[in-house]
């Protein structure tokens, strides 16, 4: 717990057992001249040094959490044209693991009493500033928090390439290091592991899982997903390390396309209700989306939903008029053949004579969503939302690169996993997973 106050900081070194906070050690210090005439930013942020650079015994190398009053902090280490004093300071606590988290000042009584505690002899009986320069050895300390240079598997490849175990290990944790290692296997030059859904999988770690990371989140045909939908295009990629979760959520939180975008509202939620259906293919969700900027004479997207494995159909075109639609609709049979039924708002390109014949000459039930209720036809509105997020995510500043985006977005769609069906809808569709060659 950290504080500040005009002329004093203080901290409080805790730990939480059994949802109770322990205190364990306090600390405070009246700050010099220079120092007092810090914004709140800086002296709030000089406050945390202090605790970290106090308790570094007890807090390196473990995960720690600050509470603070100053909300500043929690967007602090995420900006980039900050003072090169707060830049500095930030680049010195890279070697802690730690989250920042806002408090009220109620709830904060400890530090902030001892950030208000003055001691005028304080400078004489111990003279030791503030410890924060920047010394050149710890420049090489900021990196990704995988790139080690032994990988997590080390002991795992040295026993099956060369039946080498270290030595020294507990009872309990050669135990435990023997009933794990049956799950991998040595193929030179790499380790794999046999997952629990039986899939084998090549282990990775340092910079290599990194890029592999960043390939199935940002790559062109991924979509921007999050944390856990990334997680799972890894797995479908074959590849494994054991802080996947954890490692995708990190890199999430610090794209900047997705932090822009924001999250999803309340507000842009609806109810999900259920309709029956037998087989793939069978009912079909088809709506406009657009217009948007023109581009190759293209200004809106028609898509094409299957409710039970929520494949997306979906193309670029001039106009939105029935021409169009009774054309795509013909390429669509084509390909899935006809299905029972197909739902659709009420607008004019799909309520017309030329539309109605197409379905009574293949046979196929048209049905009409409710006025100003979408949820009648949620998953569609629910995939245009997503195509949307996407392309809003990949596409250029001037934003009339959508139309050549829009297969990509497409691949992203389909390869992404869907928490409904528990699979990809590619997998349900053809009954594999995609494989595609990442570019790392």
């Amino acid at each position: 717990m950290c504080d500040a106050s005009d002329f004093a900081i203080g901290a409080v070194l805790g730990q939480r057992h059994e949802k109770h906070f322990r205190p364990i050690h306090y600390a405070s210090k009246t700050m010099n001249e220079a120092e007092s005439h810090y914004t709140t930013t800086e002296k709030e942020m000089l406050d945390v040094m202090y605790a970290f650079e106090k308790f570094r015994s007890y807090l390196i190398l473990n995960k720690s959490i600050v509470y603070t009053v100053h909300s500043a902090l929690k967007y602090l280490f995420a900006k980039k044209d900050s003072k090169a004093r707060l830049l500095r300071w930030v680049l010195l606590l890279q070697e802690f693991k730690f989250k920042v988290i806002d408090t009220k000042g109620a709830e904060n009584l400890a530090a902030d009493h001892l950030s208000r505690l003055e001691n005028p002899y304080e400078n004489v009986l111990d003279p030791k500033e503030i410890n924060e320069p920047f010394p050149l050895e710890r420049l090489n300390m900021v990196t990704f928090r995988g790139d080690t240079s032994t990988p997590w598997f080390a002991d795992y490849a040295n026993y099956h390439a060369g039946n080498f175990i270290v030595k020294g290990m507990p009872s309990q944790q050669k135990n435990k290091f023997f009933k794990d290692v049956k799950h991998y296997f040595w193929d030179d030059p790499y380790l794999f592991k046999i997952c629990t859904d039986q899939v084998i999988r090549r282990c990775v770690a340092g910079q290599e899982a990194f890029d592999i990371l960043t390939a199935c989140h940002s790559g062109p045909t991924e979509g921007h997903y999050g944390a856990n939908y990334t997680a799972k295009k890894v797995f479908d990629s074959r590849f494994y390390w054991p802080t996947i979760y954890r490692d995708a959520h990190d890199l999430v939180t610090r794209c900047d396309t997705c932090q822009r975008q924001g999250k999803i509202l309340q507000r842009d939620e609806m109810p999900q209700n259920s309709i029956q259906v037998c087989e793939i293919v069978d009912v079909w969700g088809i709506d406009f989306m657009g217009p948007f900027p023109s581009l190759r004479g293209n200004k809106y997207i028609l898509v094409a939903v299957d409710y039970l494995s929520k494949w997306v159909e979906a193309k670029a075109l001039p106009t939105n008029d029935a021409r169009v639609v009774c054309k795509f609709l013909k390429s669509l049979f084509a390909r899935f053949g006809s299905p029972r039924a197909i739902i659709s708002d009420r607008g004019t390109h799909f309520c017309n004579d030329q539309f109605v014949n197409i379905m009574l000459e293949y046979g196929v039930t048209h049905r009409l969503s409710i006025t100003y209720h979408p949820q009648t036809s949620e998953k569609l509105e629910v995939s245009n939302r997503g195509l949307k997020r996407i392309l809003k995510r990949t596409v250029g500043e001037n934003r009339t690169s959508w139309s050549d985006k829009l297969d990509d977005a497409l691949w992203a769609f389909r390869t992404a996993y869907k928490t409904p069906i528990r699979c990809t809808p590619y997998k349900l569709m053809y009954g594999k997973a995609c494989h595609y060659r990442l570019s790392i």
